[in-house]
């Protein structure tokens, strides 16, 4: 259930133990091998997982915002540099294709990007624009430094899509992995 009015909600990078936990319990409520084809048609779903070592690694690089709600984390989104390309198996694909991805006709390597590594809500939270106030609050926690954001989303998981491309994201290109048809997307966070 929904709440009525919108609740006291704060959002900070994550910083202790207890947050990273957090995090992870939610990913694994929201990740495409734990629900229903059904489900992620309706609600969507996240792929990569995170452990609490790699989330504080991530941590250490770039703020993992987080979302909280009486002192539980009901949203996050995670963020990683280019760097970080080797540190998530699972998504050297997704960097390979940023490689020849274009952005308003350059390069994506023209730009200092960072990465959306994961966004994600808590079922009881949404349709009230966490996800974009999160995308917002890791922007300003890491500007001047970047001029882009860069995620993939799987092309079924339409909610994520609409969600992200509402906020602003575009889609800059699209590629198989051998196992998923993903969205190459880009947020200009100068505008």
């Amino acid at each position: 259930m929904k709440p009525a009015t919108t609740p006291e909600i704060t959002f900070i990078p994550a910083t202790t133990i207890d947050h990273f936990e957090q995090i992870i319990a939610l990913q694994k409520q929201n990740l495409y091998s734990a629900i229903s084809t059904e489900q992620q048609t309706q609600e969507g779903f996240v792929f990569a997982e995170h452990t609490v070592s790699l989330l504080q690694f991530m941590a250490a690089e770039v703020p993992q915002v987080i979302a909280l709600h009486n002192n539980k984390v009901i949203g996050y989104n995670l963020a990683m540099t280019v760097s970080m390309e080797k540190e998530l198996h699972s998504l050297e694909p997704m960097f390979q294709e940023f490689s020849k991805s274009l952005y308003q006709g350059k390069l994506l390597s023209s730009y200092n990007f960072f990465v959306g590594g994961q966004v994600c809500v808590d079922k009881n939270f949404r349709g009230l624009g966490l996800l974009s106030k999160l995308y917002h609050a890791t922007a300003e926690a890491v500007s001047p430094r970047y001029q882009l954001c860069v995620t993939e989303v799987s092309v079924r998981n339409t909610n994520s899509l609409k969600a992200h491309q509402k906020m602003g994201f575009e889609v800059i290109s699209t590629y198989h992995d051998g196992k998923e048809l993903w969205n190459v997307i880009a947020w200009d966070i100068r505008k």
